[in-house]
Order: C-alpha cells, then sequence, then structure tokens
C-alpha cells in the first residue's frame, strides 16, 4: 500500500474506534435502564420476560433499521443478545417475594447442581432455605419441622424410594414436588406418601443456565393446586415458561425428547470414539451445522454419566421408541445399500410434508443459530 491509503484507512479505522466507543456508553446506559426496570418489576411481582414486549420491541426496530438501510435481522440479533445480558443482570436486584408466610423450604438433593439452582432463585426471592443432603438424614425431622415446601431433586433411581421412605411425616399443609426428568412414578410415590399439597416439576433446562427467562418448566398437578398456586406464579416471575401437562403424557414426550434423543448422542459420539475420529480436523472441515450438530454430542459427554444413565433408563417403554429409531435406522440404510435413491427421495417428501409449515419455520430459527456458529473460533 501507498502513503496515502495508509493515511486513510487510519483514518477511518480511527473513526470507527470512536464509534465504537460510542456504542459501549450506549450499552452501559442501556444496561443501567435495564436495571431500573428490574427494580420496578422486583417491587410489583412482574415477570422479568414480557414476550409481548419483547415481540413489539423487536417488531419496531426491525421496521426502523428497514428504513435506514440496515439489516433487520443484525439488528434483532444485537438486541436479542442484549436482552440475554438484561436478564442476567435482572436477577441480580432479587425478586418480590410471593408467599411471605411460608415456612422454611426445604431442598433434598440441595448440594446437587439443580438443588443448588432452585436453592439461588428461591433465595434471592426472599426464602429461608435449608439443604437437606444424603449425610444429613439424622436431623431430618427438626429440619423438616414448620417447613412449608419441600423439593426433591435426587437421582431419579432413588427418588420414588426416598419418597416412601423418607418423607411420609411431613407437615401436613406442607407442599411436596419434585424435580425429576419422570414424573408418573415421583407423583404416584407423592401422593401416596403426603396427605398434603403434590406437585410434579420438570425444569426443561440445565443447570448452567444465567437466567430463567423463556426457559420451560412443565407442570404436573398432584392436589390441591390452590394451595400451591402461588410456586407457580414465583417460577413465572424468575422469567419461565409454564407448560401443564398430564404425567402419563410428559412421559411419554421424555422418551422422544430426552431418552432418544440422548441416545443417539451418546451412540454418535461411541461412533466417533470406535471410529478414532480426529475431531480437530473434523472442525476443520466442518459445516456451521455439523459443528453444531457435534458440540452438543460433546455437550453430553462433558456432563455427569450417572445422570445421562438415569434419564435414558428411567424408562422402560423409552426401550420401544429407541428401538422404533433403530428399525427406521435399519430401514434408510437398506434404501441406501441398496442404491435406491428415488426411494430416499419419496420418502424425504413423506417426512418433509409430515412436518408441514414446522419445517420452514425450523429452517428460520436455525440461521440465527448456525450464524452464531459460524462466527465461532476454532483455536
Amino acid at each position: 500500500m501507498n502513503e496515502k491509503t495508509t493515511a486513510d484507512l487510519e483514518n477511518l479505522r480511527g473513526l470507527i474506534d470512536g464509534v465504537d466507543q460510542q456504542l459501549i456508553h450506549l450499552l452501559r446506559k442501556r444496561l443501567d435502564l435495564v436495571a431500573q426496570v428490574g427494580v420496578v418489576k422486583h417491587g410489583a411481582g412482574l415477570p422479568i420476560y414480557a414476550p409481548q414486549r419483547e415481540a413489539a420491541m423487536l417488531a419496531k426496530r426491525r421496521d426502523e433499521a428497514q428504513k435506514m438501510n440496515v439489516s433487520p435481522q443484525l439488528i434483532e440479533d444485537i438486541l436479542r443478545r442484549l436482552m440475554r445480558e438484561s436478564y442476567l443482570n435482572e436477577k441480580d436486584v432479587g425478586f418480590k417475594q410471593i408467599n411471605e408466610n411460608l415456612g422454611d423450604v426445604v431442598i433434598v438433593g440441595g448440594e446437587g447442581k439443580l438443588g443448588g439452582l432452585f436453592s439461588q432463585m428461591l433465595t434471592l426471592s426472599g426464602y429461608q432455605v435449608k439443604i437437606l443432603d444424603k449425610d444429613d438424614w439424622a436431623s431430618a425431622a427438626q429440619t423438616f419441622e414448620g417447613a412449608g415446601l419441600v423439593i426433591v431433586t435426587v437421582p431419579i433411581s432413588i427418588t420414588c424410594e426416598l419418597i416412601r421412605d423418607k418423607l411420609s411425616s411431613l407437615p401436613n399443609d406442607c407442599i411436596l414436588a419434585d424435580l425429576t426428568s419422570v414424573k408418573t412414578e415421583p407423583v404416584k410415590a407423592m401422593l401416596a406418601a403426603h396427605s398434603g399439597p403434590v406437585v410434579g416439576l420438570h425444569p426443561m433446562f440445565g443447570p448452567d443456565v444465567g437466567s430463567l427467562a423463556k426457559q420451560v418448566v412443565v407442570v404436573c398437578h398432584g392436589r390441591d393446586s390452590a394451595k400451591y398456586q402461588w410456586l407457580l406464579e414465583q417460577i413465572q416471575i424468575w422469567g419461565a415458561r409454564l407448560v401443564e401437562a398430564e404425567p402419563e403424557k410428559h412421559d411419554k414426550a421424555m422418551q422422544l425428547v430426552q431418552a432418544m434423543r440422548h441416545f443417539s448422542s451418546f451412540v454418535y459420539g461411541l461412533n466417533l470414539y470406535k471410529e478414532e475420529a480426529d475431531i480437530g480436523s473434523l472442525l476443520q472441515f466442518s459445516s456451521p451445522i455439523y459443528r453444531l450438530e457435534l458440540a452438543m454430542v460433546g455437550r453430553l459427554f462433558a456432563q455427569s454419566p450417572e445422570l445421562y444413565a438415569d434419564i435414558i433408563f428411567a424408562q422402560k417403554e423409552s426401550m420401544h421408541a429407541i428401538g422404533g429409531y433403530l428399525d427406521n435406522y435399519s430401514q434408510a440404510l437398506y434404501l441406501l445399500q441398496a442404491g435406491d435413491r428415488d426411494a430416499f427421495v419419496a420418502q424425504f417428501k413423506e417426512v418433509a410434508q409430515w412436518f408441514g409449515d414446522f419445517a420452514p419455520q425450523f429452517q428460520r430459527e436455525s440461521r440465527a443459530m448456525l450464524q452464531s456458529v459460524n462466527d465461532m473460533k476454532t483455536d
């Protein structure tokens, strides 16, 4: 480059740096305003996530960006990232306590990660939380005395036994809840062991979430729902979305949503291991969608094997879903081995028709995720 080009570039880059600094100051100002919003919401007991407000704001910003010849998707991506940061900051001011007259909250298995998350959220909401873990049963009677809410969050394999053996003498008006990823048997066990209010909860997220905003919690009603309505409202204030379901319907869905999905990820990772695949090389040649898939598989193996064994082995009925997947895989493999391209295309079209409008919806939703993956560093 000649001296003039170098000077021009340095001048323009200096101007860009100045704009970047202005952006940082504006972001700081926006975060401060969001913090003030959080204080107001805390005082009024409003959820940190307001879907209608968010949708209206994004639509308006997209329209404004279009008029200024700025990519609407760029603006939406920036704002969504800012909102995620805002949700993380909003919980720092705490949450309104819905039930001020509740006794202690006892979390059985509270030393675990999910129990720790709910302990944190309840504490931020002003409740007195006690932890009862595997080495604390000698003092359990004293811990449960005066408890207004007992939450069970222990491995699935011991949940029902623990409920039957350890939780049959709770205060009559105490709410008994569980956080396991299967619901039919735990809810039955709670109803049999405890005469008071009972509710089954399944948080559809891991304990590493920074905020409950937009996260789903499945609710399976047990007994005396009016007496634990405050708890559901409290969870909504944290930003979560509640989905009500019968325990049997929930468990059938989990056979596909969790057991089959996790099992197929496990087998995919096992196959990579058996093939002695060079993951570094795979990343070099990967498309964004493959990197995302590989990340989901790797994420599985970064977590507790006991946890995923519990999820996969929790329901005997999951074997039917997994077996069906294997049968369909084998049939598709037969088409490939037979070189029957026309049959493959016909099957593809049939499945696409079954997906209907969800297929293009999922395509749109995945674009932003794939763009984020494409921007990742491949260190």
